[in-house]
């Protein structure tokens, strides 16, 4: 399976070109008849950020315990939804890839690998610039400590993450489409099994365990 899988990623690589104007043609699709254009693709996690910010750290100035990460509420639940936001677009978009691509890879011998690789890819030029956007955050909290620039890392971490996931969904949700309302309800249920709406030490320690079975418990308390 590794082997099929350094293959597949090889193959990847050699075709990186038609990927990148597969993934361009997505991200146009995703604009195409807007006049707002990439405007409606930043608008809704820009405002659900903005709300978290204003409601939670200007009006209510509601702060965590001290074994939190950050004592302000707002800017913890905008690093983690920002964070989960863009696994989830990624993973949704990208286990739907072959399924969408049915036609298209039975007339041209491309890999399957290339489609979900391009909704990933997508997906990682839409949200990159919001989580790069944290970096003035965690400068004005860190200063220039080295470990802030492992938010760049930590970006690349979560494509693979993204990228293998989706992979191994698109091929199950080819074959059963069971899958697809399957992996979207744990999707919509992640999130609060993940440390995004709490500090993980507010988490019972004994269910403790369950956190670290979600794939993105570990990127969260990352970017955290």
């Amino acid at each position: 399976m590794c082997r099929a899988l350094l293959a597949d990623c090889r193959q990847l690589w050699r075709l990186r070109e038609l990927l990148a104007v597969l993934a361009r043609r997505e991200l146009g699709a995703r604009t195409a008849g807007a006049a707002g254009g990439w405007l409606w693709v930043w608008l809704p996690p820009l405002l659900t950020t903005a709300a978290y910010f204003l409601l939670f750290d200007v009006v209510f100035g509601m702060r965590l315990g001290a074994a939190a990460p950050t004592a302000r509420v707002g800017t913890f639940l905008v690093v983690g939804m920002l964070a989960w936001s863009a696994f989830a677009d990624a993973t949704q978009r990208g286990m739907m890839s072959l399924l969408e691509a049915g036609g298209l890879l039975h007339k041209n011998p491309l890999p399957p690998a290339l489609f979900p690789a391009r909704a990933v890819l997508a997906s990682g030029v839409v949200f990159a610039p919001l989580l790069l956007a944290l970096l003035p955050l965690y400068m004005g909290a860190h200063q220039w400590r080295a470990g802030v620039w492992a938010l760049l890392p930590l970006l690349l971490l979560q494509g693979l993450l993204s990228f293998l996931l989706a992979y191994l969904l698109a091929i199950l949700a080819a074959a059963l489409r069971d899958v697809v309302q399957g992996v979207q309800l744990l999707l919509s249920l992640g999130v609060f099994l993940s440390p995004v709406l709490f500090p993980l030490t507010l988490f019972p320690e004994r269910w403790r365990w369950l956190l670290w079975l979600n794939p993105m418990t570990a990127p969260v308390l990352g970017y955290q």
